[in-house]
């Protein structure tokens, strides 16, 4: 498989999973920032600097096929192993849990002035 339908398949991979969109690899990568962790993020980066460097017709033979191929794979096994849905759903639960904790201090302070205002 070449480079670019092995990125083409990374870039489908990532939206699907990771819900990033953009036009190709390098816009979803970018998009991606720390939704990916450091490690993904240096293989991205040597994923796109190579895509670069390929077109280029002297620079495209010194790109590393075999340090690419890895690369994707690791990226391909990540984005295997992420559950988009399960990425989704902890968003809204951590997002429900910070407004009740906040209506939850609200609601403390709110007793608390009327307690020292004598109120209660």
């Amino acid at each position: 498989m070449d480079l670019d339908a092995r990125l083409d398949k990374i870039a489908a991979l990532m939206e699907e999973r990771l819900g990033v969109r953009g036009d190709g690899f390098e816009d979803k990568f970018a998009r991606a920032g720390r939704l990916l962790p450091r490690k993904l993020r240096r293989e991205g980066a040597l994923l796109v600097e190579a895509r670069t460097m390929a077109a280029h017709p002297k620079l495209g033979r010194r790109v590393d096929e075999r340090r690419l191929r890895k690369a994707a794979r690791v990226f391909e096994r990540y984005l295997a192993r992420v559950d988009g849905t399960e990425r989704r759903v902890t968003r809204w639960v951590n997002w429900l849990a910070g407004n009740a904790l906040s209506i939850l201090i609200v609601f403390a302070l709110a007793v608390a002035v009327l307690a020292w205002r004598g109120l209660i």
